[in-house]
């Protein structure tokens, strides 16, 4: 009997709190089944756990018994459980705010768990209220139960050591052979946007929109259905992005957040349910951040994907240096400073014009009189910039910019929010704007710019502030 102190576990230090309180989980949920198993944790170490698994009774329109496994951690009750849906073949996962693309079950209780207050039962009842809030599952067609039930083999055989990277590129990758495929993650109107400006633009073979909504209203999705473009496919598995060359991310968090840092901590729930699933069916792939606040959005999806730094950037301040090369070039006819100008530092009120080192007038001459001349034509066209806002097609524009460079290996110089860290006397892990080249792999090399004091202070600046807001988020 593993409820009697003489055969429970020896790893587990308050046996007896433990005891009794799995003896409560039994008598409110009889179905649970306990069991002794090896759960390996996202460093990789490996520990045996007592974990309970069963079914929990959910009203959502109809009764549904939603299954969970919830393992013990061996200093019960003094720390939360880790939860997990278990869902069956024919079920998918809905990602949403409690539970990431993996069945990983986040939730208030377990964040301010502290015993006596906090029991597995109360754990569970908090699961039912969220869970018929936000339903965590969902019946899958025959054609996706297939596609799941050969990942989850392949998986199998992975633990097994029976397969390689051949036979992965097999398992929900690109039956039609496409070679460059994106993959578009948010059906919003940014989403959307990056959609159709792709496929305007023709810069890839196929564009998956993946849809993470509720109902086929909520993301936008219909009318791309009724006027279906070739080579977009819309979906709501991960598993149609495999073997994506870019990844878009234009999701944001719409909760009831009331601070802007709460604004920020629903994205990263949000992303911390998507990058991981992201990153496993496109291990190679460059991650394209859109979602705002871009450079700490970039910074979450680098820490969450562990990708290298080179694949994961950020549409930073790309669009704006655009606009305000062709503004300086056409409207003010400044050509010389419209090729080598560019918009650094933080999208938004923070931004900061700045200068590649060669080729700049300033440079040529090294006169205060260029100089200043420069600094008046440049207030002039940032004084224009501003009556242009961020719309969602104009930055679905600037998605599609930069995704033609990746695909196309172009080499072309963007400014992108990029790990700033080692550049301009910034010494933490913080995304900024800088200008890059641009290719398959991502950022293949920063571009020096001309050392303008004022410009190294905005963005010295702009590292802190990014840095401070950073500390505060629970990753």
């Amino acid at each position: 009997n593993v409820f009697s102190n003489s055969s429970f576990p020896s790893q587990y230090k308050f046996r007896d709190l433990t005891i009794e309180e799995l003896k409560n989980v039994i008598k409110t949920y009889p179905n649970f089944i306990f069991s002794m198993n090896t759960y390996t944790f996202k460093d990789g170490s490996q520990k045996d756990l007592l974990n309970c698994s069963g079914t929990v009774p959910v009203k959502y329109g109809n009764s549904y018994n939603i299954p969970v496994r919830l393992w013990i951690m061996d200093s019960h009750p003094f720390a939360p459980p880790i939860c997990f849906l278990k869902p069956t073949v024919n079920m998918g996962i809905s990602v949403g705010k409690h539970v990431d693309a993996h069945g990983r079950i986040y939730l208030p209780y377990l964040q301010s768990w502290s015993h006596p207050k906090s029991t597995v039962t109360g754990l569970i009842e908090e699961m039912i209220a969220k869970f018929e809030e936000e339903l965590p599952l969902y019946s899958l067609s025959s054609s996706d139960a297939a596609r799941q039930s050969e990942l989850l083999s392949y998986i199998a055989k992975i633990r097994e050591g029976e397969t390689d990277m051949k036979s992965k590129d097999k398992i929900g990758g690109d039956k039609d052979g496409c070679f460059n495929k994106i993959t578009v993650v948010g059906a919003g109107d940014l989403g959307m946007a990056c959609v159709l400006a792709v496929a305007a633009k023709r810069a890839a073979d196929k564009v998956v929109l993946l849809d993470l909504s509720e109902g086929a209203a909520k993301g936008g999705t219909m009318d791309l259905e009724i006027f279906s473009l070739p080579n977009v496919e819309i979906s709501k598995d991960f598993s149609a992005s495999a073997n994506s060359k870019v990844v878009v991310l234009t999701v944001n968090s719409l909760g009831n957040a009331q601070t802007y840092l709460d604004v920020i901590q629903s994205n990263v729930e949000l992303f911390r349910g998507i990058i991981p699933a992201i990153s496993h069916y496109s291990q190679n792939s460059v991650l394209l951040v859109a979602s705002h606040p871009v450079e700490i959005m970039t910074y979450v999806s680098w820490k969450l994907s562990a990708f290298p730094k080179s694949r994961v950037v950020g549409i930073g301040g790309n669009l704006d240096t655009e606009r305000f090369q062709y503004i300086l070039t056409n409207l003010l006819k400044a050509e010389v400073l419209g090729k080598d100008a560019w918009i650094v530092g933080e999208q938004g009120e923070d931004k900061v014009p700045s200068w590649t080192s060669c080729n700049s007038a300033a440079n040529q001459t090294d006169t205060m009189a260029a100089r200043n001349s420069r600094e008046k034509v440049a207030n002039r066209a940032l004084e224009v910039l501003k009556g242009k806002g961020q719309r969602s097609w104009s930055v679905g524009l600037s998605v599609a910019d930069l995704t033609d460079s990746i695909l196309k290996d172009k080499r072309k110089v963007h400014s992108i929010s990029i790990l700033a860290k080692g550049c301009c006397n910034i010494n933490s892990e913080v995304f900024l704007s800088l200008p890059c080249i641009l290719g398959t792999n991502g950022v293949i090399e920063m571009i020096k710019l001309e050392e303008d004091p004022l410009m190294l202070e905005k963005l010295q600046s702009s590292a802190v502030s990014i840095h401070d807001l950073q500390q505060q988020l629970k990753l």
